[in-house]
């Protein structure tokens, strides 16, 4: 698109005050945004305020997008993340940084990295940290240089001493890689370096997502002493008609429990985890398979694929997502970016735009063939009184409140009993999308096994609520179960995106039982479905239910009976930033 078409386009977008920019890559330069952006940072309107999270990270103000370079040090959880100091959209990106001793309290630091080379001077984009064998961390990331070429940079601490890693400093040999004609890089596409893994040959390995055309591409490079780095004549992997990787992300899983693995991690008892957001889609896509150490290349597991028929982490908004080892307690975590729903106008209104997800542990499931996410045990310590939600079977057709939790603030985890399948509904075999499947059959379609679940930010009257619930289909000789996130009537306001989300979930109802889990916090709602083996992250913003206004019901709009049993509980406010 040329330089005044995009002007336009962008104009038009904000000017109408549609989401359209929301939907963009969390990397695309808008030159003609930066000036617009430094008119827009606004302060809080007392009248917005309700969509403000209680427990998930966001500063006070402005743009917000990828998580960057989280890691452990000294006891001290780090999280950098794309941000603009100087206003509500994209553009000014700098390096911001905040710590913690728990993953759910944070304490903000200045920008650790910002454009000071020739090499980063147009923008400091994403990338990862690595921890080096003495203990040391250090940052790879994406620079833009004058020539508007995207390179990759190392930043260190300068003082190791301080456990919050205020002050970074980055190397004069920058750039370490960069595009040439020789190496057949595309400049434009050559972004977000993973965190780094040594081989038995004592070489490090790092990943930076690309493509050639359509075929998208995780070109790999290796070092001795991490400052000089070759290209590798192959990719680790790549996948054709699949678009620009962004953010990739390669790390082991363990094919036994739930320990997480140092990123240097393999052998027999190992599987490996290819994750890509992908630019063409904004949906992120992991495959499971093999590394191949001595030929350096990564094999998807048959039936693991980078498609739209591939795995997600999330089905809802999530993406340009990064994991990290946490070595004090032996697990993996992941982080990711959500955006908003909300127009530009909104956002504007709002004086903030995104926000990250509840950091996840991450596993590999038992079947071995997908991974298995929850929220991080910390963030329990939020938990206020417990409301029991007693053994109940709800009839076809009924509603009942969950009282005594502060619906607005909240995490919520139920259990639904099914004792009579005959009449589940027969899965046509095209409804092989779920999103869709979920749009078509919403909330208020009557079903027989489903829909049951919860109205989360719901009003008193019902005029608005966001819907999470199951729905139990019947395929050859087992069922199908559907997860959907329906967000139709999640809002009065009609400028919001108000997609309706959906997964499948990998449980057999007959054998396991049926778990929901959600939390909810004012304006996002995060779903884990069958204890985590399916996960949709909603962004709504009521008119009604707002704080104190906010409303949680059970329902069961199919014919059939369910039985649920739970536990609610009110999530105090963390302390962030």
């Amino acid at each position: 698109m040329a330089i005044s078409s995009l002007f336009l386009y962008c104009f038009l977008c904000l000017w109408l005050g549609h989401a359209v920019l929301r939907l963009e890559a969390s990397h695309h330069v808008y030159r003609s945004l930066q000036t617009y952006s430094e008119l827009t940072s606004s302060h809080h309107h007392p009248d917005t305020e309700p969509y403000r999270t209680g427990y998930h990270f966001q500063p006070p103000k402005n743009w917000i997008n990828d998580p960057n370079g989280p890691l452990i040090y000294k006891g001290i959880y780090h999280l950098f993340y794309q941000y603009n100091p100087k206003g509500v959209v994209w553009g000014n990106i700098v390096w911001a940084h905040s710590t913690s001793t728990d993953l759910v309290n944070w304490t903000p630091h200045d920008a650790a990295i910002f454009p000071s080379q020739p090499s980063d001077i147009n923008g400091c984009w994403s990338g990862s940290a690595t921890i080096l064998p003495s203990g040391k961390p250090v940052i790879l990331y994406t620079g833009i240089n004058p020539q508007n070429q995207q390179v990759q940079n190392l930043a260190y601490p300068k003082n190791l001493s301080d456990p919050f890693l205020r002050e970074w400093v980055k190397v004069p040999q920058n750039p370490l890689m960069a595009p040439t004609q020789a190496n057949h890089i595309n400049a434009s596409s050559f972004r977000d370096p993973t965190t780094a893994w040594l081989g038995p040959d004592k070489r490090w390995r790092v990943i930076i997502g690309s493509k050639q055309n359509q075929r998208g591409l995780a070109i790999l490079y290796r070092s001795k002493d991490f400052l000089s780095w070759v290209k590798a004549k192959h990719p680790l992997h790549s996948a054709k008609k699949t678009g620009m990787w962004e953010c990739p992300d390669f790390f082991p899983v363990s094919i036994h429990g739930q320990n997480g693995l140092d990123s240097s991690e393999n052998g027999p008892a190992v599987k490996h985890v290819l994750k890509a957001s992908l630019d063409n889609t904004k949906h992120e896509y992991y495959t499971i398979g093999t590394y191949n150490i001595d030929k350096d290349i990564y094999i998807p597991d048959k039936g693991s694929v980078e498609s739209d028929s591939g795995l997600r982490y999330d089905y809802g908004k999530f993406y340009a997502s990064k994991t990290f080892f946490d070595s004090s307690k032996n697990r993996r975590i992941l982080w990711g970016w959500i955006n908003e729903s909300s127009s530009v106008e909104g956002d504007i209104k709002k004086g903030w735009s995104g926000l990250q997800a509840i950091p996840r542990t991450l596993w590999l499931a038992k079947s071995g063939k997908q991974l298995v996410q929850w929220p991080v045990q910390e963030i329990e310590k939020l938990r206020g009184k417990t409301v029991k939600l007693p053994s109940t079977v709800l009839k076809g057709g009924s509603v009942r409140e969950v009282v005594g939790v502060t619906a607005a603030q909240a995490d919520v985890e139920i259990t639904f009993g099914i004792s009579d399948f005959k009449k589940a509904e027969v899965l046509d075999p095209s409804w092989t999308d779920p999103q869709l499947l979920c749009g078509q059959k919403s909330a208020t379609v009557k079903g027989s096994l489903g829909p049951f679940g919860l109205y989360v930010l719901a009003s008193k009257d019902l005029k608005e609520y966001t819907a999470v619930f199951y729905r139990i289909f019947k395929a050859n000789n087992k069922y199908v179960v559907l997860l959907c996130s329906d967000q139709s009537r999640s809002s009065l306001n009609k400028d919001n995106d108000k997609t309706t989300y959906g997964a499948f979930v990998k449980v057999d109802p007959l054998r396991e039982k049926l778990s929901l889990r959600n939390l909810i916090d004012h304006s996002i709602v995060e779903s884990f479905g069958g204890e985590g083996k399916a996960c949709i992250t909603a962004r709504v913003y009521p008119t009604l239910a707002i704080d104190d206004d906010a409303h949680l019901y059970a329902f069961n709009y199919g014919t059939e009976d369910v039985k649920i049993t739970g536990s609610a509980w009110s999530l105090k406010t963390a302390k962030i930033n």
